[in-house]
């Protein structure tokens, strides 16, 4: 690619790597823990599958509904639900005109522009490729461009206490060690404890 990809190329690229992860769950690694506190790898990716039928359908003017973001209860096989709930959040966010639509996002109590709701999906997912490809205990594939353009989302997180911790999108910010690369400071920026984990930095694909 040349140039600076825009929000919805750098969210595709996110969207996929985080399906090719989950792809390669079985069926004894659904147990597993993951760095969300208290939930597990099923319950991440039912999270994850929730958050990709609610952007798809404020993508299509219905997210006001908050059916449209419940987390499933029976998610069957997991993997297959996922994909088949990004294969539909992709094609609605690749419709012409949708970075300056109106996203309706009930969880927040918020209607933003889509490039503005495309950056929140964007950032949780760059966190989540990296939940489960820890809780796996396997590699992560991003190119150097996603972690960077991560890092300058990450920054602008608000940090207030009240709207950081349990119940939240994100714990705390963390201090960020000196010489951390953007990853690492995008995890603590938004709680994550990358020390406590295998470190799944992999080599950059392009999508």
């Amino acid at each position: 690619m040349t140039g600076a990809p825009d929000i919805v190329t750098l969210d595709r690229i996110a969207v996929l790597e985080t399906a090719r992860l989950v792809d390669t769950a079985t069926a004894r690694d659904w147990a597993r823990p993951t760095p969300c506190a208290g939930w597990d790898l099923r319950r991440l990716v039912a999270h994850m599958t929730a958050q990709h039928r609610g952007f798809a359908a404020a993508a299509r003017g219905t997210g006001a509904d908050p059916a449209c973001w419940r987390e499933p209860e029976d998610l069957g096989e997991p993997s297959r639900i996922h994909r088949e709930a990004v294969t539909t959040l992709l094609a609605d966010l690749a419709s012409e005109g949708v970075q300056e639509r109106q996203f309706v996002l009930p969880e927040l109590g918020r209607t933003v522009p889509g490039s503005v709701a495309i950056g929140f999906h964007f950032i949780d997912h760059v966190v989540h490729a990296w939940d489960v490809a820890v809780s796996l205990g396997v590699g992560l594939e991003l190119p150097d461009r996603v972690l960077e353009a991560g890092l300058v989302v990450a920054r602008r997180v608000p940090t207030d206490p009240a709207g950081r911790g349990p119940g939240r999108a994100f714990a705390p910010a963390l201090d960020v060690p000196d010489g951390s690369g953007p990853l690492v400071e995008t995890l603590r920026l938004l709680g994550r404890t990358p020390e406590e984990w295998p470190q799944a930095v992999g080599t950059a694909r392009e999508v």
